[in-house]
């Protein structure tokens, strides 16, 4: 058995915020970071296969002409049948089966992208092992909560802190009951 991990990696505003009303992430492009990557191309070397909601997949194909998780292994989960595409692979597949099978098929971690409707359902089941949450300098007001309501109450272990530029990076450890 790997010791891979299912880590959260998500940016999110001062206000719990990760997406606009309407989905998107523009916010995000004009804070003052570290200059270089605020440690996403670390974080992304451990990365082995990548998980995330049908609404975040389409937000992703906005964000650049080429599909930036290409070289990795990436499902799409989605309710609804979706036509083939190319670097993904879509799945109905029930997560409490999927996660531990991609968390010991996967050559590093398993990322879950988002969203939050995901967040709550990974929560749910108990399949974060650990958060990582880039707090961005800013408040939306509204839009698409990290944590939606209804999200079941969840403890975790704080285990680190860094700092790039204006940007606060929180790691978090899922707390054993």
């Amino acid at each position: 058995m790997k010791n891979n991990k299912v880590v959260l990696y998500i940016a999110m505003s001062l206000d719990g915020y990760i997406a606009k009303s309407n989905g998107s992430v523009d916010w995000l492009f004009d804070v003052e970071g570290d200059g270089e990557d605020n440690g996403y191309n670390h974080f992304y070397s451990t990365v082995g296969t990548i998980v995330m909601g049908r609404l975040t997949y389409d937000e992703v194909l906005q964000l650049a002409d080429d599909f930036p998780y290409a070289n990795k292994t990436c499902y799409v989960l989605s309710r609804s049948k979706q036509a083939p595409a190319p670097h993904v692979i879509f799945t109905d597949e029930d997560i409490n089966a999927l996660i531990p099978r991609l968390k010991n098929e996967s050559d590093g971690d398993v990322w879950l992208v988002g969203g939050g409707q995901l967040v709550a359902a990974f929560l749910e089941a108990n399949l974060l092992d650990e958060l990582q949450i880039a707090v961005i300098p800013k408040v939306l007001g509204e839009g698409i909560p990290l944590f939606p309501k209804g999200t079941l109450p969840s403890a975790f272990r704080l285990t680190q802190i860094q700092q790039f530029g204006q940007i606060v990076s929180l790691s978090y450890t899922a707390k054993a009951d």
